[in-house]
C-alpha cells in the first residue's frame, strides 16, 4: 500500500534531477523511484549549447552566501553604484552584517517580518541583505502604495518593522494604526554618499524640491543611527536554511487585492540558477554593468540583480525611472552591457535623443518581461542597439522566471520555452494536459491555462489556505496566464484567464487587439479593456495615448478592420493624456473600465 505523492525529486532539498519520483509509506518512510526522463520534455532540444536542462537549487546555503562569494571573490569591485556614488562588493557585505545586528539588537528573531518601502537605492541593497543575513524575512512593499494599502501590507505580513525612505514617511504615519509594527527606520536619499553630497543632496530634497512632506514618527531611527548602533554591537551569525522563508512577495495586484506569495530561499536561488544557466554564455566575471531601471522590490528586477551579484557585476541603481533623461545620462555614462525592463520603458528610451545618439558597443543583453514586449517596440529597439529583446515570462509566485527566448533571437511573439528544471503543462476543462499543438490551424483547441512546476515555485500564499489551494493542484501552479505550446516546446502567452473578454461568445484577448493598434502610425500607447453590453455581453474598449493628435476614433476603427476579425474590433474608444500603470510600467486593466 504504497501512497503516491507525485513529488518530483528536486522538491526535496540536496535532490536536483526531475527524473526521480518520491514514494511514501504509511509508516513515513520516504523513498525515491527513479522513473525514465519524460519524452514530452520536447523543448530541451531547443536549449543552446551549454544550457544544462537542470539546475542546483542548493548551489549556495542562502541568499546572503551569494553577497558573499563576489565579496570575497571581487572585493574591490564596484557592486552597487547610485548617483554617482559606488559600493564595493566588500564594503556592501561589511553594511548588511552592520543592518542585520541592529534588527537583531532590537529583540527581533529568525522568521519575523521586515518591510522595506523605497526606491532603488544604496539602503535598498544594504535593508535587504542586512534582514536575511538576520535570518528574517522580507516585506517588499511599493513606496507609491496609499495608506490604505501600506496598512493591509502591514497587517497581513505581521511585520514588526519597516524600512522606510522619508519621502514616504506620512503616508506610513496613517498607515500604522492597527498593524503590529513597533520598530520605524527612516532614511533620505543621499545616506549613505560621502559627507559632502550626502549633504548637499538631502538638503535639495527636503528644502529645494519639497519632497519630505511633514511627518511625526517619534519612534523613527535614522539608517546611519540604525548601522551605527548595529556595527557596535556587533553581529551574532544565525545558521540560514535554505527551506527558510526569504520574501512574503505580495502580488501586484493589477487585478484584486495582493497576497504574500511564501518565498525560500531555496525558491529564489534555484530561480537565479535558472536565469543564471540560461543567459550566462556571453558574461563575464567581474566584468558587465546592469542599468537597474525597474524597482528592486518588484520580484522580476530583484531575481535579475540577484542574478548579476552572482558574477559581480556592477548594478547601476536607478532611483527614479520616470526620468528618462536622467536614465539616458546615466546608460551613455556607463555604456551598460545589460538592460533589464518593460515594453513601456524600452519605448521612451527610444524615443529619447540622448539615448538615441549612443553607440552601443557594449550591449551584450536586454531582457524584457512584467508584460508582453509589442512588435513595434522589439523592432525599433533591434534597430536602434543592435541588440534584440529576450522576452521573458515569469510570476511572483514562481520567484519569478518561467520562460525564455533563446538569447538574441528576434522577436517572434512568443516567450520561448521553460528554464532548466522547469515543468510546463497546457491544461483544459477537468485539469486535463493539451499537450503540443501540431500545426498553426488547431492553436484554438491546444490553447489552455499554463500551468508550472518547478523548485522555484512558492510555498504557498502567506496565511490564505484556500486561495493557495485555488492555484496549486498536484504540485502544479496553475498561472491564470492562456496559452498553448507549438511542437519544439515554445510556449507563446494568449491573455490572463481574467483579461479575456467575452463578445458573443467568442474569445477576445486583449494583447492581441492592443498589439494590432500599437503598430498604428501615431499611436503612441494603447491599453484594452472589456466593458459590458446589452447586445453581446462584453465589447472591446480601447484606451489610447495619442503620438499625433489628428487621430480620430473611427481612424483606429478603420485600421482595426485590417486585421482583425469584427468582434475584436474595439466599439468603445477613449483617448487620454497617460495610462495608468503600475510602478514597473504594467497597464492597470480594472483601471481603464472607468476613464471617460
Amino acid at each position: 500500500h504504497l501512497k503516491y505523492k507525485g513529488q518530483p525529486r528536486w522538491a526535496a532539498p540536496g535532490i536536483t534531477s526531475p527524473d526521480t519520483e518520491i514514494l511514501t509509506l504509511p509508516s513515513g518512510r520516504i523513498f525515491a523511484l527513479h522513473t525514465l526522463p519524460m519524452t514530452d520534455r520536447i523543448w530541451y532540444n531547443a536549449y543552446p549549447e551549454g544550457v544544462p536542462h537542470e539546475i542546483d537549487p542548493d548551489r549556495f546555503a542562502s541568499l546572503p552566501a551569494v553577497l558573499d562569494e563576489s565579496a570575497r571573490k571581487f572585493p574591490d569591485r564596484a557592486g552597487y553604484s547610485n548617483m554617482g556614488v559606488n559600493v564595493t562588493y566588500s564594503q556592501m557585505s561589511a553594511l548588511t552584517r552592520d543592518f542585520a545586528a541592529y534588527l537583531q539588537s532590537l529583540g527581533l528573531v529568525p522568521g519575523d517580518r521586515v518591510a522595506i518601502m523605497m526606491p532603488n537605492l544604496l539602503q535598498y541593497v544594504v535593508a535587504v541583505f542586512g534582514c536575511l543575513r538576520a535570518g528574517m524575512v522580507v516585506v517588499n512593499v511599493n513606496p507609491l502604495y496609499t495608506a490604505r494599502e501600506v496598512n493591509h501590507t502591514l497587517r497581513d505580513s505581521g511585520a514588526k518593522a519597516i524600512v522606510i525612505i522619508e519621502n514616504f514617511a506620512r503616508t506610513l504615519e496613517k498607515a500604522l494604526p492597527d498593524t503590529p509594527c513597533r520598530h520605524v527606520v527612516t532614511t533620505a536619499v543621499g545616506d549613505l554618499f560621502p559627507f559632502v553630497k550626502r549633504t548637499l543632496v538631502n538638503f535639495v530634497v527636503r528644502r529645494i524640491k519639497k519632497m519630505v512632506p511633514p511627518y511625526n514618527l517619534p519612534q523613527a531611527v535614522r539608517f546611519n543611527d540604525a548601522l551605527a548602533q548595529g556595527r557596535t554591537a556587533g553581529f551574532k551569525p544565525h545558521e540560514i536554511r535554505n527551506t527558510d522563508i526569504a520574501f512574503l512577495q505580495y502580488t501586484g495586484g493589477t487585478t484584486g487585492v495582493s497576497k504574500g506569495a511564501i518565498l525560500t530561499h531555496r525558491n529564489v536561488i534555484a530561480n537565479l540558477q535558472q536565469v543564471g544557466a540560461w543567459i550566462s554564455s556571453t558574461f563575464r566575471e567581474g566584468e558587465e554593468v546592469v542599468m537597474t531601471a525597474l524597482p528592486l522590490y518588484h520580484i522580476f528586477s530583484l531575481t535579475a540583480t540577484l542574478v548579476f551579484t552572482q558574477w559581480a557585476a556592477t548594478m547601476v541603481l536607478i532611483t527614479n525611472p520616470r526620468d528618462i533623461d536622467g536614465l539616458a545620462k546615466e546608460c551613455v555614462k556607463w555604456n551598460f552591457s545589460v538592460i533589464i525592463g518593460v515594453n513601456t520603458l524600452f519605448a521612451a528610451l527610444l524615443r529619447n535623443e540622448t539615448f538615441r545618439s549612443h553607440r552601443f558597443t557594449r550591449l551584450k543583453m536586454t531582457a524584457g518581461g512584467g508584460t508582453q514586449v509589442q512588435r513595434t517596440v522589439a523592432e525599433n529597439w533591434k534597430a536602434q542597439t543592435g541588440s534584440n529583446i529576450l522576452e521573458a515570462y515569469g510570476l511572483t509566485e514562481c520567484s519569478p522566471g518561467v520562460c525564455g527566448n533563446i538569447p538574441n533571437a528576434p522577436w517572434d511573439g512568443s516567450v520561448g520555452v521553460p528554464l532548466p528544471s522547469t515543468e510546463v503543462s497546457i491544461r483544459g476543462e477537468g485539469f486535463r494536459d493539451l499537450g503540443c499543438c501540431p500545426d498553426e490551424a488547431q492553436i484554438p483547441e491546444y490553447t489552455g491555462e499554463i500551468c508550472v512546476r518547478g523548485p522555484q515555485v512558492m510555498q504557498g500564499y502567506w496565511q490564505k489556505p484556500e486561495e493557495t489551494a485555488n492555484v496549486m493542484r498536484d504540485g502544479w501552479l496553475r498561472t491564470g496566464d492562456v496559452g498553448y505550446m507549438n511542437a519544439r516546446g515554445v510556449i507563446t502567452i494568449t491573455d490572463r484567464m481574467k483579461d479575456m473578454i467575452l463578445v458573443s461568445g467568442f474569445n477576445v484577448y486583449p494583447n492581441e487587439v492592443e498589439n494590432v493598434i500599437a503598430s498604428m502610425p501615431g499611436v503612441l500607447e494603447v491599453g484594452v479593456v472589456g466593458v459590458p453590453s446589452a447586445k453581446s455581453g462584453e465589447t472591446v474598449k480601447a484606451v489610447i495615448v495619442r503620438k499625433d493628435p489628428a487621430i480620430t476614433a473611427d481612424d483606429v476603427k478603420k485600421y482595426c478592420r485590417t486585421q482583425l476579425t469584427g468582434y475584436k474590433i474595439p466599439h468603445v474608444i477613449v483617448f487620454v493624456d497617460q495610462l495608468p500603470k503600475t510602478a514597473v510600467g504594467k497597464i492597470l486593466r480594472r483601471e481603464l473600465k472607468d476613464l471617460q
